[in-house]
């Protein structure tokens, strides 16, 4: 009985042993993922900021900041180009919503025959490099917007 006792808690002591190492083995990954995520998402941002310079700061400004009186029609009927700083209203949409009016178009998505002179960059960009450009842009909110934004983005 008393070897059978003993076998017991010798056991549960490896089993102690096991689960602590499958522990410390998993934390271990957990913290190197974590540290390459934080390394790429630093280098998406990087990438999204200099596509943002070559393919949208034309229209949207260099610094986010839009095109003056964007709030306002053009003679042509058309809303001039909106900021995506904090300023603006870019933060107040989903994610799949801004995904697709970078890819599609701003008339695409809103459709019923909406004339937007934000073309769709399917043919240009890479559905990474629209992500990239997105990444780079929300990482320019203070925190307020981007909480708001992702709240926004879980819900839809």
């Amino acid at each position: 009985m008393q070897l059978m006792r003993k076998e017991l808690r010798d056991i549960l002591w490896l089993g102690l042993l096991l689960g602590g190492l499958i522990l410390a083995i998993f934390v271990g990954w957990y913290q190197v993922r974590t540290a390459s995520t934080a390394a790429a998402s630093a280098e998406v941002i990087e990438q999204g900021r200099q596509i943002y310079a070559d393919q949208c700061a034309s229209c949207h400004g260099a610094q986010l900041e839009g095109q003056p009186d964007w709030k306002t029609p053009l003679p042509s009927g058309r809303l001039p180009a909106p900021p995506h700083d904090a300023g603006g209203h870019t933060w107040h949409h989903p994610d799949d919503i801004l995904f697709r009016i970078v890819k599609e178009g701003t008339a695409a998505i809103v459709g019923g025959g909406y004339e937007s002179d934000m073309p769709g960059f399917a043919d240009v960009l890479g559905d990474a490099e629209i992500r990239a450009v997105l990444a780079y842009i929300k990482s320019t909110w203070p925190e307020r917007e981007r909480s708001y934004q992702e709240s926004v983005s879980q819900a839809n």
